[in-house]
């Protein structure tokens, strides 16, 4: 039964239609459709019927870039660009500014975007990190199943043992997704987890192990000595793991998630992002803002509540669904 389940999954992959409903690019502009009307339609109404390029034109620009969350930062090194080009005659016409943004914004999520870590020996141990109500749990479950349309079978790790009923919520997405769950009961030590998943998926010769992890501050040492604690075991079972460390961010927080993505870059080693509620919010530019100042990766963006509305994030589709 699970090897038919595990063939139809991989047919309906994301870039056919079928239970995602649509390619790639269709449902990731259907996601952040919000930030394109907040983004892109505010730079096209400034620059619409407009030849001449002046401090109004720049400020209106501004103001659009700001307003969707894409940073100070790359703000400034828009307009700094535009600035530049027309300083030296290279940009003479307001209407070729969509496109010189556009260039710029791919640019700044291309120089973040980088490979996952590269394992040579399964399982692959991925930790799921962040503040409480960003989505760790939901995007656990959606990962687990993404992997599986890939081919991989995967453990996942209910390592939030604090919160009430986080343990059943991560049994019934793995319910969802076909995958089995390796947990301890409430209030249990969570790098005991940890120890417990990553020795089944040894023993069980499984792909990947996905930890989810309690949600917690940045600000509370405690909270975050405990996801060292959690590294350090998953480093004694298995050499190098865990190889990503995925924040999960709520998309709606916009300069918000940027301050606990640092935080949680400092101090618990994060290698990449999860943007999550990305379909509900203006701020889609907060991935931008992301990448320009933490140079950190965006993985995949949660786009909708099914089990297969986790999408993983390319640079080049992400700025074709907002500009194209």
């Amino acid at each position: 039964m699970r090897l038919g389940i595990m063939e139809s999954r991989m047919i309906s992959s994301i870039f056919g239609s079928g239970e995602g409903g649509g390619s790639l690019l269709d449902r990731l502009k259907q996601g952040i459709e919000k930030t394109r009307a907040g983004l892109v339609n505010r730079i096209e109404d400034a620059v619409h019927g407009k030849k001449q390029i002046d401090a109004d034109l720049l400020d209106e620009l501004e103001y659009a870039l700001i307003t969707a969350d894409v940073g100070v930062r790359t703000a400034t090194g828009v307009l700094e660009t535009i600035r530049q080009r027309v300083d030296r005659n290279l940009v003479a016409d307001a209407g070729e500014l969509r496109a010189l943004i556009r260039q710029h914004l791919l640019e700044v999520l291309q120089a973040a975007d980088r490979p996952e870590a590269r394992v040579t020996e399964p399982p692959q141990v991925i930790m799921m990190v962040g503040v409480n109500g960003a989505g760790k749990t939901t995007t656990t479950g959606k990962l687990a199943r993404r992997l599986q349309e890939q081919g991989r079978t995967v453990i996942m790790a209910a390592a939030d043992t604090f919160r009430a009923a986080a343990i059943e919520q991560l049994a019934v997405w793995a319910d969802r997704a076909d995958t089995d769950i390796i947990r301890q009961n409430p209030g249990a030590d969570p790098s005991a987890v940890v120890f417990d998943a990553l020795q089944a998926s040894k023993a069980r010769k499984v792909d990947a192990v996905i930890v989810d992890t309690a949600g917690r501050l940045h600000t509370k040492e405690n909270l975050m000595a405990e996801l060292d604690k959690m590294r350090r075991t998953a480093a004694r079972v298995i050499p190098g793991a865990p190889h990503e460390v995925y924040l999960v961010l709520d998309a709606t927080t916009g300069q918000n998630g940027l301050e606990q993505a640092r935080k949680f870059t400092e101090a618990g080693g994060v290698t990449g992002i999860v943007l999550t509620k990305l379909d509900g919010t203006a701020k889609g530019g907060i991935a931008i803002a992301i990448s320009s100042e933490l140079n950190l990766p965006i993985r995949y963006v949660g786009v909708g509540e099914k089990v297969t509305d986790l999408l993983p994030f390319d640079p080049e589709q992400y700025i074709a669904s907002l500009f194209d």
